[in-house]
């Protein structure tokens, strides 16, 4: 099969025999396959191999780290049909490079694509341009010389005013390593006077030390490698000593110079990198520190989900009342379903508690729980918070912006004082909670979420659709499975265990040594009606620890008789009496969860004045039998 292009107007004998015999080295290949097809003896000389040596090897292979400048050369060439480049080079031994330039040509053989690419040795043609302008120059006479040189001295001139303009370092050497010209800037670097370095050992002057102090032989030297193996090198990683034996980081480019092809010495461009190096060390620094604290942060937030998640679960409810075990039972009935929640009660009885306790509890726990606090909201921005905004939709929309329904898709969202909606706003919510569709303000794409729904109110919501003051619809949307959260006036006896929770919570949040409720202030706190219920008992335990002295509890109770329960205090001691009627198994459980409280106030500290022992009102001989008989370590409260 011939290689070469069917359409050229030669007898087909002659063909072949012309490209054998031509002084240009021409390689025919398949770039879809990578192969080459066949090369003259041009090519063979060139690449100093055998025919048998170059048929075996891909094409690409023949180009070495120059292989994306011949993808682009073979891309250019196949979409013009034919292309030139000047900036190639072959591999022609394990680490010589031969400069080339290319002439390709794209052409059909049978349906295949195949490229003919002519080749000269780069500096035999510029030897040949040079020897050619000789020739043109000698012909001129003595008036073209004159005219050369002029031009010669002004072209020095220039490159004068350039070297002296230039802020990188530039100096030359030739083939003995010896200083040629050095600009100003590399001598204001190097901190030498013009004229100190001609004619001198470059490298013995200042690049003889590696940064450690260790000897730089210069056979080791990129710089004299250039003029040696006529490579540009390029480093990054050396120093540079100046004339008072400092040094300072530098990168440089040496570049080999070549004389009608002979290497005669190389040019070198090298700027001070000590800033760049130091800004780099800063920011590997801070980017260390951002990575430490990004760490640090992620431990944190899953420490800090996971005492959410203990604070809030529905298992931490503090309470043994009638009221508290009806609430934790529906809450463990609703909780692993779907079905919307509405969570009726005064305020301050801890209906967000609640609706924590049934997504905790729910198959979208790994979700996130997004609170709306439907009183807060103005009206005019409703929409934007519920369902988000894209830029431009109103003044202000800088970027868009998700709402609150799309932040809870896939987990719960807790609609707090539902019943503070805007009648004429409440249609907007109903339609998301029956399609779980809706628009961004501005946007016409719908989206879908998948959302679990739990209101809250302390409005009588029945009576607010009876007087039009709330969409039936919405209420019977909302309202699929009541749960009431009881005033504390209700649930008097679980006063005791809240006010202890609460005392404990408080000093650990104040830092403030454990402290014990008095039956005194035990029956102030269960003769007060509670109007602001936990919320309210929870800032006056706040504030009595507060100003409690040397580890003295003392509660102050409003006083005020329309805030007064009738309750004498035999009555206040039944109750205790009947709060504490347990079954064995019950006071032995609940002595354990006792002494697991203690220790956890006191942090492993069982004896002394503020240890567990003295907060249970014990000898600390009994508690260590206790503890012995239960195997409970007391070492493991202690903070880590």
């Amino acid at each position: 099969m011939s290689v070469y292009p069917d359409t050229l107007f030669c007898a087909e004998a002659t063909w072949p025999a012309a490209i054998a015999s031509s002084h240009a080295a021409m390689m025919c290949c398949d770039p879809l396959d990578d192969r080459v097809l066949d090369c003259n003896r041009a090519m063979l000389d060139l690449l100093n191999r055998s025919q048998t040596e170059v048929l075996a090897r891909s094409c690409s292979s023949l180009f070495g780290r120059d292989l994306p400048r011949m993808i682009s050369l073979t891309q250019a060439c196949m979409d013009k049909g034919h292309y030139y480049s000047g900036d190639l080079s072959l591999a022609v031994g394990a680490e010589e490079r031969l400069p080339v330039e290319i002439f390709a040509s794209h052409f059909m053989d049978q349906g295949r694509s195949r490229l003919l690419l002519v080749m000269f040795d780069a500096s035999e043609v510029l030897r040949q341009r040079e020897q050619a302008e000789r020739h043109w120059l000698h012909r001129g006479g003595l008036l073209e010389w004159k005219r050369i040189e002029g031009a010669f001295k002004e072209i020095e001139r220039d490159n004068q005013l350039i070297l002296s303009a230039a802020g990188e370092g530039i100096y030359g050497v030739n083939a003995e390593g010896d200083t040629t010209f050095v600009n100003p800037a590399a001598l204001k670097m190097l901190g030498w006077k013009e004229g100190e370095l001609i004619g001198r050992d470059a490298h013995s002057v200042f690049h003889h030390t590696h940064q450690d102090g260790s000897h730089y032989p210069s056979h080791s030297c990129p710089i004299y490698a250039a003029f040696n193996d006529g490579i540009v090198h390029v480093v990054d990683n050396e120093v540079f000593w100046r004339q008072d034996g400092s040094h300072f980081p530098v990168e440089y480019t040496s570049t080999p110079i070549r004389d009608e092809g002979r290497l005669v010495g190389a040019v070198v461009v090298f700027r001070d990198v000590s800033e760049r190096r130091d800004a780099e060390k800063r920011l590997r620094l801070a980017l260390a520190e951002v990575e430490s604290l990004k760490e640090r942060l992620e431990m944190e937030n899953a420490y800090l989900q996971e005492e959410i998640r203990a604070e809030n679960n529905y298992q931490q409810i503090v309470g043994r009342s009638q009221p508290i075990k009806h609430c934790i039972s529906q809450i463990r009935l609703v909780a692993p379903t779907d079905a919307p929640v509405l969570i009726t009660g005064e305020s301050g009885t801890g209906k967000e508690l609640i609706a924590r306790a049934i997504h905790q509890s729910s198959t979208r726990s790994q979700r996130p729980l997004i609170r709306v606090n439907c009183a807060a909201i103005p009206r005019d921005l409703f929409e934007s918070e519920f369902f988000g905004h894209v830029r431009g939709a109103f003044t202000g929309a800088t970027a868009d912006r998700p709402g609150r329904f799309e932040l809870a898709d896939g987990g719960t969202i807790f609609l707090d004082e539902v019943g503070e909606l805007p009648f004429d706003l409440q249609g907007k919510l109903l339609r998301v909670l029956q399609d779980q569709q809706f628009e961004r303000v501005g946007d016409t794409r719908t989206r879908s979420v998948d959302v679990r729904i739990i209101a809250a109110t302390n409005r009588h919501l029945r009576r607010d659709v009876e007087e039009r003051l709330f969409r039936e619809d919405l209420y019977f949307r909302l309202n699929v499975f009541p749960i009431e959260s009881a005033p504390l006036r209700q649930r008097v006896e679980d006063i005791p265990l809240l006010a202890t929770h609460l005392i404990a919570k408080a000093c650990k949040k104040l830092n403030k040594p454990a402290m014990a409720l008095s039956l005194a202030d035990l029956k102030k706190m269960q003769s007060y009606s509670w109007p602001g219920n936990i919320r309210e008992l929870e800032n006056i335990v706040e504030r009595a620890v507060i100003v409690s002295a040397a580890g003295k509890l003392h509660i102050e109770i409003p006083v005020g008789e329309s805030q007064r329960i009738d309750r004498s205090e035999a009555a206040v001691k039944a109750e205790l009496v009947s709060r504490l009627v347990l079954t064995d198994q019950e006071r032995r459980m609940g002595e354990r969860e006792n002494i697991f409280n203690a220790l956890r106030q006191t942090q492993g500290k069982v004896a002394g004045r503020e240890g567990a022992a003295a907060l249970l009102g014990m000898k600390p001989a009994s508690l260590y039998s206790r503890l012995r008989r239960w195997h409970i370590d007391a070492r493991t409260f202690k903070p880590n």
